[in-house]
Parts: C-alpha cells; structure tokens; sequence
C-alpha cells in the first residue's frame, strides 16, 4: 500500500489534471507494466489465432478446386488426402492456441483489473483520511462514496472488457488489411476505405459522448450524496414526517440521473446503425466485384472466399467499438473524477519529529493562535494561554465562542493560521501527526460509535487489548454495570453510529475507550452532555481517578462539572477574557461568575 501511493505520489507530479485521464490512468498503472504487457501479448496472439480458420477455409477451396495445383501441394504434399489432412492438423493445433490464449488474456486482464482496482481504492481511501477536516465540511458524503465504489468500480470493468476488445479490433484491422493487399492488391481497397470512416465516427461520437458521460457521473454522485445524507437521518425524517418529502427529493435527483443517461444513451445508440451502413458498402463492394474477378479468372476461388469471410471479420467486429466506446468514455470520467480526488492537496502535512507516548509530559502552550473556517471571520483570534504538565483545566464560555475548535487544533484536524502550539515546547508541527494524536485522548460531545460489539468500540485505536483490560476501562467509566446486562454482554453489537445504546451509555462507552487508550493528555469536550444528574456524578468520580497523573482539558457548558479544575479560562468571541480558579472568578464578578449565577439560579428553580 504505501508503496503503491508513494509511486503515486511521485509520478503525479508529471502528470497535471489536465492531462488526458487515459494517460493519468496509464502512468498510475506504471508498477502493472508486466502484467499490462502479457495481457496485451496474449490477447494480439489470441485474435491473430482467430482469423486463421478463414485462411484455412480458403485452402481446403483451392485444395478442392485446384486439386494437384494448390497452394498446400506447391509445399510438397501432392496428395488430396494428405493435403486435406494436413489442413485439419493446422486447424486443431490453431484453434488449441487460440483457446489457451483467450484463457490467458481472460485470466490476466481480469485479474489485473481487480488488482488495479483493489490498489486504486485504497490509495484514493487512504488519500482521502489524510486530508483536512475542511475538506469533508465542503463534500458530500454520498459523492465521495460515489467515487470510491461506483467510479473505480467502472474503471474495472473497462479494463476486464474494454481494453482486450480495442486491442483485437486493431489487430484484426492491422492483419486483416495486410492480408487483404498480399491475396489481392486490386480489391483490397473496397474494404479498406470504409475504416477511415469507422475510426472518424468513433472519434466523433466519442467527443460527443465524453461530456454526457461526465455529466452522468456527476448526476449519480448527487444521487448517492442524497441517500447516504437520508439513510443517516432517518430518525430525523420520521420524526417530521418527512418521508413524502423526501421521496420527491430522491425522485428528483433520480429521475435527473435517467435523464442524463437517456441524453448519453440517444448518441451512443446510434452508433452502431451508423457503423452497419458503412460496413454494408464494403462488404457488398467486395461480394460483387471480387465475385467478377473470381469468375473472370483474375482471382481465384480459394482467394475470394477467403477476401469474403474476411471482410466480414474485419468490419463487422468494428459495430462493437460502440458498447466498447461507451465503456471506454463511462472509465474516462470516472477516471477524472478519481484522479482529481487523488490529486487533492494534503493541507496539513506530519512533522518528522517521533515523540513517544511514554516520553509526553504534557504541557501545553498557545501563543498568539488565530484560527478561521474557510470563508468566515476568526473563531480564534490572538489567543494565548498555558496548561502546564499534569494538571486539569476548564475552558468555559458561551455557545460559539470556540471552545471546542481548540481541541481540533490541538490534535492538528485544522492549522492554525497564525501563531504557534507547542507540545513540552515543541511546535505540533514538528511532531509526527500519530505521535502527538496517541498522546492525546478524546471524549467529544459527539460521540462516534462503530457498527461492531461494544468490545470491539472500547478497544478501537487500543486494537491488541485483552477483554481484562476492555472490563477494567468499562469499570473506571461507569459502563460495566450497564453493558453486563446487555444481551451478549461485551460482545453485543450497538448498531451504526451506536443507535442500539442511549446517549449516556454512548458517553460512558467513549470514556471507556479513552481510559483504555491512556493518554497523558486527555480532553473532555463536552464529555458529561448526553447524560443524567445521576451518571453524571457517577462518570464525575470514575473522572477524578482518570485524571490523576495527566493533562486534562475539560471544555465544559455546565460549570458545576469543572469547578474543581486547577485552571478555568473563560472564552468569549475567541479570546481569553478570565483565568483563574473557581473561587478567583467567582470574586471578580465577571462573565464566569454571571453565568454561574444564571445556572444556579436555574438549578434553583429546577429544583
């Protein structure tokens, strides 16, 4: 795999976007350049087998007609049964060579095309976890899916079909038409001049057809974009009674994508009516004045049948240039759409400086941060503060006032824009992106659970882990007693995105998996949103254990959950407004200490 998208990454360079997808395709197959060629061998010496029987027809004629004066018997076989039963050997030893090839060329151009398309998707995969997360916030879901299986999905079957059938039809044209110019030089051409029309008709279609093609593309990655945004809200949609809505949106992009098919569909029908037109003035040119010159003497009889079933062998294959054209234009644009994910830019790039997970201490300085989304004012701005090694802090403030971004900066989702992060004084930018992201644990607000057990999402990221050790992180979260009562216990499976669970059960199962990854700097983002006043005071104690010895950063709304932390610094519009202790903010009457009143006073109330 990494060799594979190193060569990638190299060859790339060479090849802009706007050169042709078919070269980009090629030069990304450069490490398949032996297979790509005994495919190729294999399939010429297969077509090359297969317009021999009517060689082989011609002869048995002429042995027939010409009897002692064939052409079989100038080699030194006068005898007719000998000649006949030379012919016969001619032809079963033939016709094994053409079957052992066209076994071969099958085996290796789909083999190949399975290989190239295994190969393809997971460069274009793992290209695609190494982009920003600004990247995703500006995709589709159902378009990237798109790419990753329906367009590398029609580069192989282009390559499974299509390229064995565009290397036969130029063999059978190359053969054909120098056989036709050695048997009979003056009615060679009435075969001959229909190809340049074929080739200019295929040229032609296949310009017209290559931007209804991209369009098709382009319609059915909108269509899977809808989907996929659908089946992941459903609840959303029962719960608003959406489904008539949502029906007409899918029958709209649905019925958008027949019809830039029809569109690609009318112009690639009428290619092969139009290719059988011109096929026909060859083919009757040479039936009717190769059968003259046959029975005037000028051609002899074995020769016309041989011109006759040639002809047929070497136009009538051309009408399916068309359901090849239609493949190769259909590869072509998915080509340039997988390509193009290919060659997206990777905006935040690994430091090359290894820093061992047992060698963090965990002190954490920003100085003068300013950070924005594409496109938006700064949700940081000059921000600056210091979290030294082993302690807790809170960060605290009102909805937007970026909290939360942080902890994407932190862990190097997004870059900074001005400023610097260090790590025990390190710049992040330094370090290897998997050094510093083992460093650090991660409990969001928005928990992701995998389609998988509930062992299997407690162990993810701490994949070699013992069930001993899943339990015991299960017990410090709060989680044991809840998941002993599940159905298979550990081993019970939480449905996509953890829809069997509920949301505090989610949050203790994300804690779960933090504590087992034990990182020496955690961060809680909102870890406490999703759950009870109960669990609440339950994850708060199994918390005061987790945070022992580590760096912590508890990004809180509800102040009473960060009260104890060492530190609390109060954000507003993406600045640093207050630090201090709780008692320290409290004293100052400032922005904490006003909205510790509004939330007390609510609890008040509450209660």
């Amino acid at each position: 795999m990494s060799s594979s998208r190193s060569h990638y990454s190299q060859t790339k360079k060479h090849l802009p976007p706007s050169t042709h997808p078919l070269q980009r395709l090629l030069h990304y197959g450069h490490n398949y350049r032996t297979q790509i060629w005994q495919a190729t061998v294999c399939s010429i010496l297969n077509k090359i087998f297969d317009l021999a029987p009517p060689a082989l027809i011609g002869a048995a004629v002429d042995v027939v007609v010409q009897k002692e004066d064939s052409l079989i018997a100038k080699l030194g076989v006068t005898d007719i049964f000998g000649q006949l039963l030379l012919l016969t050997v001619i032809s079963a030893i033939i016709w094994g060579l053409e079957s052992i090839f066209e076994y071969a060329y099958a085996r290796l151009w789909r083999n190949l095309a399975q290989t190239i398309q295994h190969e393809l998707r997971l460069n274009a995969y793992d290209h695609l976890q190494s982009l920003e997360l600004a990247y995703f916030e500006d995709s589709s879901t159902g378009g990237l899916m798109s790419i990753l299986s329906d367009d590398i999905n029609q580069l192989e079957r282009f390559l499974d079909v299509g390229a064995n059938e565009l290397l036969q039809v130029s063999t059978t044209v190359l053969i054909i038409g120098g056989a036709f110019f050695i048997l009979a030089p003056s009615v060679a051409w009435m075969t001959i001049v229909p190809i340049p029309f074929i080739l200019w008709g295929s040229i032609a279609f296949q310009r017209r057809l290559a931007p209804r093609y991209a369009n098709v593309r382009e319609k059915v990655s909108l269509l899977n974009g809808q989907l996929a945004n659908n089946l992941t809200g459903m609840t959303a949609i029962k719960s608003f009674t959406a489904e008539a809505y949502e029906n007409q949106r899918i029958a709209a992009q649905s019925a958008a994508y027949r019809q830039s098919n029809r569109r690609a569909i009318a112009l690639s029908a009428a290619f092969v009516p139009m290719i059988r037109m011109i096929i026909l003035a060859g083919f009757t040119g040479i039936l009717l004045y190769g059968g003259m010159e046959a029975v005037a003497g000028r051609l002899s009889v074995g020769t016309y049948s041989v011109l006759v079933f040639l002809t047929q062998r070497l136009l009538w294959p051309l009408t399916r240039l068309g359901d090849t054209l239609d493949l190769y234009q259909r590869a072509m644009a998915s080509t340039t759409r997988v390509m193009n994910l290919l060659d997206t830019p990777i905006a935040i790039h690994s430091g090359d400086l290894a820093l061992p997970v047992g060698q963090v201490r965990g002190e954490l300085e920003l100085k003068e941060v300013t950070f924005a989304y594409k496109g938006r004012a700064p949700v940081v701005e000059n921000l600056s503060l210091q979290i030294p090694a082993g302690k807790t802090i809170a960060i605290v403030g009102a909805t937007g006032s970026g909290k939360s971004t942080l902890v994407k900066l932190l862990l190097r989702l997004y870059e900074i824009q001005g400023g610097s992060i260090t790590l025990d004084g390190v710049d992040l930018r330094q370090l290897e992106l998997g050094d510093l992201r083992r460093a650090i644990g991660l409990v969001s607000q928005d928990v992701f659970l995998f389609h998988g057990t509930v062992r299997e999402n407690i162990a993810y990221g701490s994949f070699e882990a013992t069930l001993a050790e899943v339990m015991a992180a299960a017990e410090i979260a709060e989680a044991h007693e809840f998941i002993s009562k599940l159905p298979q216990g550990y081993d019970t499976i939480v449905g996509e995105r953890g829809q069997k669970l509920s949301g505090g059960q989610q949050q203790r199962i994300a804690i779960a998996r933090a504590v087992l990854k034990n990182p020496p700097i955690l961060i809680l983002d909102e870890a406490t949103s999703a759950v009870d006043n109960e669990t609440e005071a339950a994850i708060g104690r199994s918390l005061e254990k987790i945070i022992k010895n580590r760096t912590t950063i508890a990004i809180a709304h509800r102040l009473s959950t960060v009260r104890n932390a060492d530190c609390i610094y109060v954000m507003e519009q993406g600045k640093l407004v207050e630090q201090g202790t709780h008692e320290e903010l409290l004293a100052r009457s400032g922005i904490y200490a006003m909205l510790w009143r509004v939330q007390s006073g609510l609890k008040a109330r509450a209660a």
